[in-house]
């Protein structure tokens, strides 16, 4: 309610578009694909965050594409469409009807449901519509769907968009943060934001900022560019077990790095001398580096499963046993002749040490990578990090 005394402000004639992202990303929402079947009899899906129910009586729910969105184009050409609203599991399927693919379908499992539009095999939930009206929304076209049949077929944590990155609804994840250096470390790496995008487009690879928050390293910031992502979603974590985590024990007193070691999956003195050596490296380099893992480990799946509520003492074990098996992966020798396979370059981000620790890192690299080229992506990483933390420090 408006102040009696104080006069309404007259609305603004522009709105900056960077803010109105910036401010409406501060919203989460749920990603759902509206998915049908095009006149040409083959299927059409594209992804939505607008999705929203409407009314039950009668039973009407809505979603918002572009008015210059090709999919919908194709979408509306059919008699019915449905919305599949995605598990948190499901964000390869996201990407995939988020990009420019031809045929977007290829390589997903779907079933028709009583309509015919398709249902995506592993959905949380689906519901199928006539199409009621489709109304002026600006930008937009404002689409009404009259309900016609709906389901939930699988109950799981549904997918979430916040603030540019994907994740899940849990305690762990940034939606409902358990610590209070997670909230710090979310708002620092808003502010390196335009650091992070401008990097990953400049290099085509993946982006990061890491943050270590309690006896975990939380991913708070993504930007993706490789063909295949290769960067968990914001939100996941990793346990801060050696060799993890050497990057935040750059400037570490030695009681912290006896600590980190003590974490160590395997406790016998050849083991702790090599994750010691791994420290001095950081330290000497400046940066963390590690060679490419077994592609065959879903690496990803073990983290989602770590950084779920529904965490189990066998998730943890097994997320612990696949950092342990890449132990001779991380701080390799660095030969001038050779060439490396290289899976993630980290730098510290240096920050004072009330704020807490955050990194930046580099993923999705080019294969066989030469020691010079290595040196050129820790120089760029190195520069944007320096670039964020004097942002950071005003």
């Amino acid at each position: 309610m408006t102040h009696p005394d104080v006069a309404p402000k007259e609305p603004h004639a522009g709105i900056d578009p960077a803010l109105y992202r910036e401010t409406l990303g501060h919203y989460p929402t749920g990603v759902a694909v509206v998915t049908g079947i095009a006149d040409d009899g083959l299927p059409a899906g594209m992804v939505v965050g607008s999705f929203t129910s409407v009314s039950l009586d009668p039973p009407l729910v809505a979603f918002l594409p572009t008015r210059d969105s090709g999919s919908f184009a194709r979408l509306r050409t059919g008699a019915t469409f449905c919305i599949n609203v995605l598990a948190a599991d499901q964000e390869s399927t996201c990407r995939r009807f988020a990009s420019r693919a031809v045929d977007k379908f290829e390589g997903v499992a779907w079933s028709p449901a009583p309509g015919g539009a398709p249902i995506l095999d592993g959905a949380v939930s689906w519901i199928e519509c006539t199409y009621e009206d489709v109304l002026d929304g600006g930008d937009h076209y404002i689409v009404l769907g009259r309900i016609r049949d709906l389901a939930v077929a699988r109950p799981s944590l549904p997918l979430l968009f916040f603030q540019g990155g994907y994740g899940r609804f849990a305690p762990p994840s940034l939606v409902a943060p358990s610590h209070p250096d997670l909230i710090h470390a979310v708002r620092l790496a808003e502010l390196a934001r335009g650091d992070i995008e401008q990097l990953s487009a400049e290099h085509e690879v993946d982006c990061a900022v890491l943050a270590k928050v309690g006896g975990d390293v939380v991913f708070v910031l993504t930007a993706n560019r490789s063909e295949k992502p290769t960067t968990p979603s914001v939100g996941h974590r990793v346990p801060l077990v050696p060799p993890l985590g050497s990057v935040f024990l750059r400037d570490a007193p030695e009681e912290d790095v006896n600590d980190w070691l003590a974490r160590a999956p395997g406790q016998d003195d050849a083991t702790r001398e090599v994750f010691r050596r791994n420290v001095d490296r950081v330290r000497e380099r400046g940066y963390s580096v590690s060679l490419m893992p077994d592609p065959s480990v879903d690496r990803i799946s073990l983290m989602t499963d770590y950084s779920s509520t529904e965490r189990t003492p066998q998730h943890e074990r097994r997320m612990k046993q696949m950092i342990a098996d890449t132990a001779l992966l991380y701080e390799p020798d660095l030969e001038p002749d050779r060439t490396y396979h290289l899976h993630s370059i980290v730098v510290p981000v240096p920050v004072p040490p009330e704020m807490p620790q955050i990194a930046m890192r580099m993923s999705g690299l080019p294969t066989d990578a030469s020691l010079a080229q290595l040196d050129a992506w820790v120089d760029a990483l190195s520069r944007a990090a320096n670039t964020a933390a004097a942002r950071l420090c005003r």
